[in-house]
């Protein structure tokens, strides 16, 4: 694999290793990195660097460079909103170009590293990225690999799509009814509206209407379908989905007309949230739990909301790995493994 030639031979030939130039005071590092075809006008440098003979890499017939076979791999792995950086030293960074989602293809990415001899290393699937952050990196472990290596990674992606892809952020209306009748009636000040609305801002979207209701849920699903009328795409709840009496604010969900998605998923806090439909408008239910905790259920399901990524109940049900919160002293969320898998 490797040769030991005549500098003035290697023209046209890879390096096998980095080459190191020291300039004092001026420079030290690399001068020529490994894979790296001789040119002509490189000779001079060359020599200058006492380099009279090098290590070039010979390819039998089949096998490729680690460069060349990330650059192909890089091509299909990467979809919309990603873009790539390198190849460095064999490895191809993928990048976010925007501010959004980024969601994996994972049954691909876990058949792609079932290959041997060459890997995919991502992010954790749904998190919120922007632009220039890196993503995903990939190259191939030894210096060289077989092509029809690299081939099966072209062929998974063409049968399943890209692994990686961003979803930009939408701007959105939302709606927060607010429920509860001591919120209702002035016995208390509600703090929950404030917070969604915090949240909301932070993607881009913004609270249109602010509805405050009994608990009695025909006035609930009242106000949501009202938000609904005047174009809110998303209505969040705030209170109301434990189980005691008084709490009717999946029935009021219900008596919209909506279709509820589920209500109950394995996260702590937040387990008693809910999520329906109500045509193309998305109704979350946030738990009592909003207003204490920093983080919660619905910090998992607003971004994905806000992203047009659709959520089923599987997916909630997915949660249970990763769905409980540490309640560090100090929260550093979303860069901790809380909902993540």
């Amino acid at each position: 694999m490797f040769s030991k030639i005549r500098v003035e031979e290697a023209v046209g030939k890879r390096l096998a290793h980095d080459l190191t130039q020291i300039i004092p005071g001026k420079f030290k590092g690399a001068a020529f990195r490994r894979g790296h075809i001789v040119k002509k006008e490189d000779l001079p440098r060359l020599l200058d660097m006492g380099k009279k003979q090098v290590f070039v890499l010979d390819l039998s017939p089949g096998e490729l460079h680690e460069d060349e076979a990330a650059k192909r791999m890089a091509w299909v792995i990467a979809g919309k909103g990603i873009g790539r950086r390198g190849p460095r030293e064999g490895k191809i960074d993928f990048l976010s170009k925007k501010f959004g989602l980024l969601k994996m293809n994972i049954p691909a990415l876990e058949r792609i590293n079932s290959l041997g001899a060459l890997i995919l290393s991502t992010r954790h699937n749904f998190s919120t990225v922007r632009p220039d952050e890196v993503v995903a990196g990939t190259r191939t472990i030894p210096l060289t690999i077989r092509e029809s290596k690299v081939r099966k990674v072209e062929e998974i992606c063409r049968r399943s799509g890209s692994v990686l892809e961003i979803l930009p952020f939408k701007r959105k209306k939302v709606g927060v009814v607010v429920t509860g009748g001591e919120i209702f009636e002035g016995r208390i000040k509600d703090t929950s509206a404030d917070i969604v609305r915090k949240k909301t801002e932070e993607f881009g979207s913004r609270v249109a209407r602010v509805a405050v209701t009994p608990d009695d849920p025909e006035w609930i699903g009242r106000e949501i379908k009202k938000m609904k009328r005047e174009g809110c795409e998303v209505i969040v709840t705030t209170g109301g989905l434990s189980v005691d009496p008084d709490d009717v604010t999946l029935e009021g969900i219900l008596r919209s007309g909506a279709k509820v998605v589920f209500y109950g998923t394995p996260v702590l806090p937040g387990s008693m949230t809910a999520y329906a439909r109500l045509g193309n408008a998305a109704i979350l239910g946030g738990p009592a739990c909003v207003v204490h905790d920093p983080v919660t259920a619905l910090d998992l399901f607003l971004p994905r909301i806000l992203a047009d990524a659709p959520i089923s109940a599987k997916d909630a049900v997915r949660l249970g790995h990763g769905g409980l919160c540490l309640r560090c002293p100090e929260c550093r969320f979303p860069i901790c493994p809380f909902g993540r898998s």
